[in-house]
């Protein structure tokens, strides 16, 4: 058997990756997603994955045609939703004979020193076990990234926690540009940034796609897990199968180099 390079790898997948303009879900995109994510595994890698679409679910299930406003009827989707979003990855997985977790939690399990702890052996022993992790904020508790995050931030802080060696994240944009491509027809990608600085910031500026989280939470999220280490890219997850050339270092989106504070 040919020995391979174990890694650890976060990759989220946000609203816009695994919905359809509809607000549908995108069977074909997320059966794809599944099928390289269980490739990863049975490759020796270890996979994280951060994903968000309850709510889209949960409307797709009551038949409702506008996402509400109300965050006690988010709150409410979510948790109808979540269900079906856990039972369609532990179907697709289970094609592949990949066993999937689910992890449920609020940022401030993070910021205490002893749930934060017990959370990363939880984490540790799931991928001991060769399980597939699938975290989601526990969004019919707390509310931040239901309304603004679209679990950008919780991506960055998982990934720091369990030291991954890359997060991956997959969005409906090519990665970073140096002006908003839907206003400048000229806007460049930015292929590589080695430090998150302010300039950098500005240029997420507040655009985002159908989900919550905008380019700005994604270089929030970004800036989390390359400040404690971890190197970030952000592509378009059209075609899930980018993450192959992604992991193999080659050119994809753009690519966040981790950097410590001394």
């Amino acid at each position: 058997m040919e020995n391979i390079d174990k890694k650890r790898f976060v990759v989220k997948v946000g609203t816009s990756t695994l919905t359809h303009k509809t607000g549908k879900v995108n069977i074909a995109r997320m059966a794809k997603l599944v099928s390289v994510l269980a490739d990863l595994h049975n490759m020796g890698h270890e996979v994280i994955l951060v994903t968000s679409g309850a709510v889209g679910i949960g409307m797709g299930r009551l038949n409702l045609a506008a996402r509400p406003v109300e965050t006690k009827e988010l709150q409410a989707l979510a948790a109808i939703g979540q269900g079906e979003l856990m039972f369609m990855y532990d179907k697709l997985f289970g094609e592949y004979d990949v066993v999937v977790s689910q992890l449920l939690f609020t940022f401030d399990v993070l910021e205490n020193a002893d749930s934060r702890r017990h959370l990363l052996d939880t984490f540790n022993q799931l991928l001991d076990y060769g399980a597939i992790p699938i975290v989601n904020e526990n969004d019919s508790v707390s509310v931040e990234e239901l309304l603004n995050g679209d679990n950008d931030c919780l991506s960055g802080a998982v990934a720091a926690l369990t030291n991954a060696d890359m997060l991956i994240m997959l969005t409906d944009t090519d990665g970073l540009y140096d002006s908003n491509p839907s206003e400048n027809k000229n806007a460049q990608l930015i292929e590589y940034v080695e430090k998150i600085t302010p300039e950098i910031e500005n240029l997420a500026g507040g655009a985002g796609s159908r989900g919550t989280g905008g380019f700005a939470t994604k270089i929030k999220a970004a800036k989390i897990a390359t400040e404690a280490g971890v190197p970030v890219v952000i592509a378009n997850g059209a075609k899930p199968t980018k993450i192959y050339k992604i992991i193999d270092g080659k050119s994809e989106g753009t690519k966040f180099f981790p950097y410590k504070n001394s």
